[in-house]
């Protein structure tokens, strides 16, 4: 029997009524009349009719999004908007089985990993509603002739619009909603047409929450209406989570009325593996940092540099770790991995495991899509290590979205910083050593935003995180991404005395 005959797919928000849109306060259909049609990767059957976001939809959420922001929202105090991120935090804790079980069916990651995420949302809504309170300028003593009291204030940027992909929607929803709620901004949010269903419930929560209308709106849709969102005149900031080309559009798209913009953009991140590491911890870990989420992760470790000494020890560690994943249907909680996202992602890497072969790379490990009865319908990929590959390979070069890692030697330090900066990207990287001194070296001389060290994708609310070269530029978590929805305006007064 095959696995999706055995499990259950229906969920309460999946009650086969079309998925509307959120624009000021209210739930509402798209102008055009249009939906699309959201797919379980895992089985490629619909979950859902979703409304389809177009142009006109966004120049309404804009113009709700830049009525309410000078409106009422303007008179929300730190702690009025500090209440309210606390509110939607005790309502996703309420009802995160519900969301977990939603993101996995929507969008394919396994139904582990989303349940695992818990503590971190949790704690990001927290952060966030903690460091709100603090924003504030500063007293500045001045040289100005005669007297004057000069100072800082931290203001709202304004209207922001969110665009983010389909590999982490719930991550992705609260790293542009918390922020722009902290700040006292509001939101058009485009979720992708993808995996746009937890963000129309996490808008359900946040109406509950008490958010009030206009300061977030939701339209899921596909680049078009990004596009619209990027380039409109009303809009002061774009935040997007996505692919480097993307956002290389978003960036010629905001000129046209100078946009602050936040890119968090792709990767092709170093691990790199010393001989006098914990072998068994950094195995673990690098089969993780890629394989983990069927390899959909912008800092994944996708280059695994391996100590000559202990590379072929080394790798049939990584082989056999790999060995025991268990690739199906994200619901099912025997399974570590589930199915890359859609059909168009999966001919996407498969292309990869065609141009590796072509160029001479070896899989040690994998290296086809997965069929059978046990995979009908979906989007599935063995976890695959490529070896016998050189830097100038695509496969090396080339952020490929999957589960799909590059094995290779090296000899020296200083080598394996310069192949780890060959690259266009500088998003993330790893280093496995006990040697407290070199770790110290080779985490200060690879070019990315973050360095992970005995470990891997650490994230803590606190510590930001983003890119290097065109890995994008800003930064989301810590306080530098509050910073990032404020202006900072000087302010001197002349005085008498």
């Amino acid at each position: 029997m095959s696995t999706e005959a055995v499990l259950d797919h229906s969920h309460p928000f999946l009650d086969g009524k079309t998925k509307e849109m959120f624009i000021n306060g209210r739930w509402v259909p798209s102008v055009s009349g249009r939906t699309f049609d959201s797919i379980n990767p895992s089985t490629g059957e619909t979950l859902a009719q979703v409304a389809l976001g177009t142009a006109e939809d966004i120049n309404l959420a804009v113009y709700a999004a830049r009525q309410a922001f000078n409106g009422k929202w303007r008179n929300f105090k730190p702690f009025d908007r500090q209440r309210i991120l606390l509110k939607f935090a005790q309502l996703m804790e309420d009802h995160y089985e519900e969301l977990a079980r939603l993101d996995s069916l929507d969008y394919g990651g396994s139904i582990n990993r989303s349940r695992g995420k818990k503590e971190r949302h949790l704690g990001l809504l927290r952060f966030y509603a903690g460091a709100l309170v603090s924003l504030h300028g500063e007293t500045v003593e001045n040289s100005i002739p005669g007297n004057a009291l000069t100072f800082t204030l931290k203001e709202p940027v304004g209207v922001v619009g969110g665009i983010y992909g389909w590999n982490a929607p719930m991550d992705m929803f609260i790293w542009k909603v918390a922020p722009a709620l902290a700040t006292g901004c509001t939101i058009v949010l485009k979720p992708p047409t993808e995996a746009a269903l937890t963000s129309l419930r996490l808008g359900q929560l946040l109406q509950e929450a008490g958010v009030p209308e206009g300061v977030v709106n939701i339209v899921p849709g596909d680049g078009p209406a990004g596009a619209a969102l990027s380039e409109h005149p009303d809009v002061d900031k774009i935040t997007f989570t996505g692919s480097t080309a993307t956002g290389q559009s978003i960036m010629r798209a905001a000129a046209g009325n100078l946009k602050k913009l936040s890119l968090e953009l792709g990767g092709k991140s170093p691990h790199i593996i010393f001989a006098d590491a914990d072998l068994d911890t950094a195995a673990q870990r690098a089969a993780f940092s890629i394989f983990n989420n069927s390899g959909q992760v912008c800092a994944a470790g996708s280059r695994i540099y391996i100590e000559r000494s202990i590379h072929d020890e080394f790798l049939s560690r990584l082989i056999d770790i790999g060995k025991t994943l268990k690739v199906g249907d994200s619901i099912d909680a025997s399974n570590d991995l589930g199915p890359l996202v859609s059909k168009r992602q999966l001919d996407r890497v498969t292309n990869y495991l065609n141009i590796a072969h072509s160029e001479g790379a070896k899989a040690a490990l994998g290296g086809s899509p997965l069929s059978g009865p046990e995979h009908a319908g979906g989007n599935y990929v063995e976890p695959t290590i490529f070896t016998d590959v050189n830097q100038d390979m695509r496969i090396a070069s080339e952020e490929i979205f999957g589960p799909v890692a590059c094995a290779m030697p090296f000899d020296t330090v200083e080598e394996v910083i310069a192949k780890s900066n060959d690259t266009v990207y500088g998003l993330a990287g790893g280093v496995w050593t006990r040697d407290v001194n070199k770790a110290i070296h080779v985490a200060r001389s690879i070019r990315a935003g973050s360095v992970w060290v005995n470990c891997y994708m650490q994230l803590d609310p606190a510590m930001p995180f983003g890119g290097y070269k065109m890995s994008g530029h800003g930064r989301e978590s810590g306080l530098q991404h509050l910073d990032s929805f404020l202006e900072t305006k000087a302010v001197t007064i002349h005085t008498e005395y």
